[in-house]
Formats: structure tokens, sequence, C-alpha cells
């Protein structure tokens, strides 16, 4: 049997059926074509064949979605007349449809993805507990009274939540799914609209997940799904009937949506890059913090920004994590992501690939040692890539300073507590950093002083929807999710009357 013929016998009947189907456009309740009816491909990236063709959108078709979007919002629509009640009880039937057909999102996401089967499942897992999460929050989002005199007058003021409008969500291939979640969630429970723009690699759980919004009674227009280029997201961040642009990406592009927002200074919340530091000391617990190491590196192909990607280790045991490290890195099985025995599948597409095996040659190059990997391809055919783990490596290295969304862990030696969180901090990202220590008045002292959103501490990766995410400096701006998360989604309004 050929591989191709063995992957069609492993996926279910739905997943087969809505491959076989056309992939339009979501807008205003329809499934349409691109106006100009343009497509383009999306690629297994285990096998490098073509999935199917997407409609691909332009700035025409953001036009049409944020008008339905607008229509959808306005006073008098079927939304704007559900009441949170309402909301909560149509965000918790989403949450269960979406485990009922997990099995079905999961396999689509790792076809798209190239994430093992087993990882893709917990993704899913996280999207549906999103929905019902905000779900409870969809009651809760209540104002203030603050009693308020002057003499000889008497006035009653109150503040409200108000939802913002149409946002667009802008989300990268890396948690295609999820990333789509964190965005559509919070705006709709607060009331809002949506236009979702998934990224051109991994468009297809974005838009399976649009059937199933139709299928639980979202209303027309409440959530528009747009796949395509840079080109409709840019129309989107540009529309002056856009209010707010949520986006998770590179640094780089939430730097361009800042200044294309800025035009009409419509709200953004910006999830950016991170190059984690990870510290080890010499009195951690060595075994739990090599493995968590070997977590915090490779965990999602080393496809995630908050990913620990600069290990620092105590010089006395340094050569002890490293060994420790790449043999953990040796032990990971990369393969296609439905063999049981992978933990590792491929990069998400050819562009991917291509640039993590640049940072790595450049580092050799450069003069730094690989511990464990290979700047090379794991396979013939397929964006597959080594867990590699790089030591002798400078702080002014590329591979050190760049946010390269692989597999690669570079590792430096330091002596002192100043030094190591000098070295940490000595980066403009600032989403997640970790310490690993038995003396837990070391691991917080130092945690404070990591300029980070999130800090680990003898942990990594370990997570809630309850938590707010974001970074410091250039990492972004805003938090999702948690309850500071409907905060970049609601307008505050004060009320001020007077009592006569």
């Amino acid at each position: 049997m050929s591989a191709e013929s063995q992957l069609d016998s492993q996926l279910l009947p739905a997943v087969s059926s809505f491959l076989s189907s056309p992939k339009q456009l979501l807008i205003d309740g329809e499934w349409v074509d691109a106006k100009d009816g343009q497509t383009f491909d999306t690629v297994n990236p285990a096998t490098e064949e073509v999935l199917v063709q997407v409609a691909q959108a332009s700035a025409v078709d953001a036009d049409r979605a944020v008008v339905a979007a607008r229509n959808a919002f306005e006073a008098g629509s079927p939304w704007s007349k559900f009441t949170p009640r309402e909301r909560s009880h149509l965000l918790w039937r989403i949450g269960d449809l979406i485990d009922e057909q997990a099995e079905e999102f999961a396999q689509l996401e790792s076809l798209d993805n190239g994430k093992s089967l087993a990882s893709a499942r917990g993704d899913v897992g996280v999207a549906a507990e999103l929905f019902r999460y905000f779900a409870g929050w969809a009651t809760k989002m209540e104002g203030t009274s603050i009693p308020m005199s002057v003499p000889g007058r008497e006035f009653h003021a109150y503040t409200r939540r108000e939802a913002i409008g149409v946002v667009a969500g802008i989300v990268p291939w890396n948690f295609p799914l999820t990333m789509a979640a964190f965005k559509i969630v919070p705006a709709i429970t607060a009331g809002n609209t949506v236009i979702l723009k998934p990224a051109e690699q991994t468009p297809l759980t974005a838009l399976r997940l649009g059937e199933l919004l139709l299928e639980a009674g979202v209303p027309a227009g409440v959530v528009n799904v747009l796949p395509g280029f840079g080109d409709a997201g840019a129309a989107l961040v540009d529309h002056r009937d856009v209010d707010k642009v949520a986006f998770t990406g590179s640094t780089e592009v939430g730097k361009k949506i800042a200044a294309g927002a800025s035009k009409n200074l419509k709200k953004v919340s910006l999830e950016l890059g991170g190059k984690a530091p990870n510290i080890i000391f010499n009195d951690a617990d060595l075994e739990a913090a090599i493995a968590g190491a070997a977590l915090a590196g490779y965990f999602n192909e080393g496809q995630c920004c908050v990913n620990g990607s600069r290990l620092y280790v105590q010089r006395d045991v340094f050569d002890q994590v490293i060994e420790g490290v790449a043999a953990a890195a040796m032990a990971i099985t990369v393969g296609d992501a439905f063999d049981p025995a992978t933990t590792m599948g491929p990069l998400v597409s050819q562009e991917q690939h291509e640039k993590v095996i640049g940072y790595v040659r450049g580092a050799v190059s450069d003069g730094a040692t690989l511990a464990a990997g290979s700047p090379d391809s794991a396979a013939e055919k397929g964006y597959f890539f080594s867990p590699t783990l790089i030591t002798d490596v400078t702080e002014q290295m590329a591979i050190q300073t760049d946010e390269i969304f692989g597999p690669v862990i570079t590792a430096i030696p330091f002596d002192t507590e100043d030094e190591v969180v000098a070295a940490a901090n000595n980066t403009v990202y600032g989403l997640a950093a970790g310490v690993w220590s038995r003396d837990l008045g070391t691991a917080h002292r130092v945690g404070s002083k990591l300029r980070a959103g999130t800090v680990w501490l003898n942990t990594w990766h370990a997570d809630d929807v309850v938590l707010p995410r974001g970074g410091y400096k250039q990492s972004g701006w805003g938090r999702e999710l948690g309850s500071f998360g409907l905060d970049d989604y609601t307008e505050l309004k004060t009320v001020i009357a007077e009592l006569r």
C-alpha cells in the first residue's frame, strides 16, 4: 500500500468528505467564491502534496466581509438581540460540538499543519474549553455603580461594558484552531462581530469551524472566515469600518499592523514574537530541569512563540544538562503526524524548513557546535527537521538573537545570578521565561527580575485558559484569555445622571 493510500485509509469519512468539498469564503452566513475567482493550494507538510485548493480572499472580499459584520453588529440585527445569557448558551453549545467532532478537527489540523495527531488532539481540547470558559463570562461583564454628590446636587453614576464593534482576527499557522478560538471567542462573548483571517498555510480547521458555528446557530455575519494572503489581512487592517484588530504572529508583521491601524486609531491587540530564556541553576532538580528544557525547546516542532529556545545553565552542571538535553533530543521520533510512534512532525512549510536550516548552518559556520541534531533536512521528502541543540554560542549570533520558530535550542553557561538575569533580558522580546531551582527564594527572586509576560518556575508550558497571555517589549500589546482577555474587546462607558 502506498503512503498516500495508507493515509486515506486512516482518515475519518467526515474528513475525506470535507476535503472533497469546495473550500470557499464564509461571508454573511454563506459559502461563496472569491470575487475574482482566485484560489490557492494548501499543502500537507509531511508529503509536500496538495491537500485541496482554497478560495483566496482579496481586498474586495475583505470589504464584503466587513459590511456583513457591520450589519450583523448594528442595532436591530439578530445578533444585537441576543442576551448575554443566550450568548453564554451558544458558546457552551459550540464547545460541546467541537468535542463531539474532536477527532475530525485533529486530523485536519495534523494534515494541514504537520503536528502529531496526539498534539493536535490537545489543541482541539483547548479550543473547546475556551468556548466553555468564556460562556461563563458572557453574563458577568458588569459595570459599577458610583455615588456622586456636590453641595446641593446629587448624581447617580455608573459604568457599562459594551462591545467595540467589528473585530478583525488575524491568526498564525502554528496553532490554527486554538488561535482562531483565541480571537473569535472573547470577541463574540462581548457581543462583537468577527472577520477571521487564518494563515494561508493552514486554513482548513478555520473553515471547518465556520461550518460548525453556523450549525450551532451563530447568526449570519457574526463570524466571517477569509482564507488568503497578506493582502486580505492588510485590507482588514486598513478598513475604516473595522473597529479592532487582534493579531498573533511575528513582531515584524505586528509593527505593520500597528502602523496601519493608526490611520484611524482603531484598537489593536498584538501577541508577537518571543525568544524565551530558560535558566537552570546548579541546585535545580536536574532530571526535571532536563526534561523541562527539552519540552520548552522542542514542543510543537519548536514552532511556538513561548518556547524556551535560549538555555542558560550554571557552569557547574552545564555539561550534565547538555548531555541530558541532547539525549532527550535524540530520543524524539520525527515522522508523519498519523504514525502513533511520532512525537515530532514536520515543520509547516518549505519556507519555514529552509529558514531553520539556514539559521543552523549559519551558526555552525560562525563557530557554534552541534550537541544534537543536524543542519540538514531529516528526510528526503517532507519538511522534517531533527531536534537540535547548539553550544559554543555567543550572544551576538543570529541564532541567539532571532526568533527561529523551529526545534532549535542554544545553550550558554553562566556563573552568577546577576550575569544570567542581564543576559536573559538582553533581547527585544519579552513573551516568556523560566527558572529552575530547588531554592524557591531564588526561583521567585530571579523570576521577578525577568521582563516577560509569563514566567514559569520549575516547569514549562503549564497553562490554562483562565490565565492571561501576552508580552513585554516587542512581544506585543495587551493580554488574551482569562478575565483580562475581555478588556481588549470591550469599551468602558461612564454614565452620569443628575437626580432631580
